[in-house]
């Protein structure tokens, strides 16, 4: 039998205990009770911006709440990546992140750009999908394919390629594709892939490496002309277009991905929720359209996928910037 004491004291405990619990059960059980916001760390215009709106209105219809992007571009995203590391963590801040968040720190020079942990600062939600890479020229450049291109650089006519942030899968790419072609291509770094393209455009640049989607209309044109894709098979959405390795270049390949995180600390509740409902949109036939057209391969799944293809991806980049000797200009 308990003591009358005893029996006080372990009450006392227990209501101590639930009076702590209640603040995060009560936000888990009434959210979303506000506002939710997706910031993306780059400009409007680009893959990463457009997708995160796409999905961002999609599920605003779902739980009945604003869902708004905010463009924080800089410093190859770790300016929007930190301000999330660094929001409370109650689900109403989220970051639409490309696969560039796991190897920008890696490259930049020290106290360049954000502070944060790159794997430990963040919450995987959801993964929404796979990228292949293309190197994209200026149609009049006349270069056809990669020999041309090589060429051109060892003749000093190409002397700079464009990429969408130093530390993205395009620079880090643009730097193993130097290696392997014995060319000495410097990288011009944009604010994102929408303004590298008007500059390629606007034959400010020869040539950049990209995701087909902000290049794809320009390409259709004839505008821009897409000379090689940097894996080991040719891609469903430009199946014209050979591979690095079928152009002789080994070595070069390298993907991208998009996905959706949350401050550190996110209750698993909200972020199981927002995983259901990112799982259910992806479904819908025009999503999956939408998808299509920046050529983006869906995956989804669980949270845990996204962690480990995040953590397994920073670990990875780090083992090849450091043997192909990459770091920021």
């Amino acid at each position: 039998m308990i003591h009358p004491s005893r029996r006080h004291s372990l009450a006392c405990v227990a209501a101590i205990g639930a009076a702590l619990l209640a603040p995060s059960i009560a936000l888990a059980q009434a959210y979303p009770a506000k506002q939710i916001n997706i910031v993306v760390s780059y400009p409007a215009g680009g893959d990463t911006d457009a997708l995160g709106r796409l999905f961002a209105e999609k599920l605003a219809t779902r739980i009945g709440q604003n869902v708004v992007v905010e463009n924080k571009p800089g410093a190859s995203g770790t300016i929007g990546n930190a301000f999330v590391a660094k929001a409370p963590a109650d689900g109403y801040t989220l970051l639409m992140t490309p696969s560039t968040i796991s190897s920008a720190l890696l490259v930049l020079k020290p106290g360049t750009g954000g502070a944060y942990d790159t794997v430990g600062d963040f919450e995987p939600v959801f993964h929404m999908g796979t990228q292949q890479l293309f190197l994209v020229v200026n149609s009049s450049s006349g270069i056809k394919n990669v020999k041309d291109l090589i060429a051109a650089a060892k003749a000093d006519k190409i002397k700079t390629y464009g990429s969408p942030g130093s530390g993205s899968p395009m620079h880090i790419l643009g730097e193993m594709f130097n290696k392997t072609a014995g060319t000495k291509i410097q990288q011009v770094p944009y604010r994102g892939s929408a303004p590298a393209v008007v500059d390629l455009i606007g034959n400010h640049i020869q040539f950049m490496y990209t995701t087909l989607g902000p290049v794809r209309q320009h390409i259709e044109r004839g505008t821009l002309t897409n000379i090689a894709v940097a894996d080991s098979v040719r891609s469903p959405f430009a199946p014209n277009v050979p591979t690095l390795e079928e152009q002789g270049i080994r070595g070069a390949n390298l993907g991208a991905w998009q996905g959706i995180m949350a401050p550190k600390g996110t209750p698993q509740r909200v972020i199981d929720m927002l995983n259901g409902h990112f799982n259910e949109i992806m479904k819908m036939p025009d999503v999956q359209a939408r998808m299509s057209l920046a050529t983006t391969v869906p995956t989804g799944g669980e949270p845990r996928f996204l962690g480990r293809t995040h953590a397994a991806e920073h670990e990875r980049m780090a083992k090849v910037i450091a043997e192909n000797g990459i770091k920021a200009d």
